[in-house]
């Protein structure tokens, strides 16, 4: 079956897989990975860019002196100051202060840009808060909740970074109109095929305070260009 893209998934789907991803079992066969041993700079290294994206996406700031210290106390098998099993609990309180930092400044951010983006020419906002604009109208029909629908579409956040793309893929995303996130659900729900939208998707809409680790942070607006290519399986009257 056809996994959808990560970003229209809903949001239990995609944590899910994104835990998946991140365990340790497929790790040997990731494509593209070197037959041959690197060498023990290169390595190092590679643990260190590893170890270091994974905490840039906390959001949690960071001692350097501090982190090398511990580090190097375990590789050395010292007594560390802080026992392995207290450094779970205090690693996780520190990650949730700093993510819900992040949601609440996220979250007036939010507030601020759909008050001034509703005002726009063009702009529409739905009963739910969802706002959308009208770049081409298409002349087919609409799709409901139960039909399978295919799209190409490009999502950005309100900095403009770019966190997925179908034409970035060269591959239009296919997938149930009712199983994707409910602000996804909806704008296509108001589009015809052959229609292109730009739609603002609040937080409450897409992944919320919990956003999706790596990707998505806590609160965030979506930002989507759709075009709504066909209906692929139009539901049964």
């Amino acid at each position: 079956m056809k996994k959808f893209p990560l970003p229209l998934l809903a949001p239990g789907l995609a944590l899910g897989l994104l835990l998946a991803a991140c365990s340790g079992g497929g790790a040997a066969k990731t494509a593209g990975a070197p037959a041959a041993a690197s060498s023990k700079t290169d390595v190092s290294y590679a643990f260190g860019v590893a170890i270091g994206t994974s905490l840039a996406t906390t959001g949690v700031e960071i001692d350097n002196a501090a982190f090398m210290s511990g580090l190097k106390d375990v590789l050395a098998k010292k007594p560390t100051r802080i026992k392995a099993a207290d450094a779970q609990g205090i690693i996780q309180t520190a990650i949730g202060e700093a993510q819900a930092r992040i949601a609440d400044a996220n979250k007036a951010k939010e507030a601020e840009f759909l008050a001034a983006n509703g005002k726009k020419d063009g702009v529409k906002t739905t009963a739910s808060g969802l706002q959308y604009q009208v770049i081409t109208e298409g002349t087919g029909p609409k799709p409901s909740a139960t039909d399978t629908v295919k799209v190409d579409y490009v999502g950005t956040l309100l900095d403009g970074s770019t966190f997925d793309s179908s034409i970035a893929r060269k591959e239009p995303a296919v997938f149930q109109v009712g199983q994707v996130i409910p602000g996804w659900a909806e704008a296509v729900q108001l589009m015809t095929v052959g229609s292109k939208y730009k739609v603002w998707i609040p937080a409450g809409l897409a992944y919320g305070a919990q956003g999706i680790p790596g990707k998505i942070g806590p609160n965030s607006t979506l930002v989507f260009e759709v075009s709504l290519l066909s209906i692929e399986a139009p539901a049964k009257k």
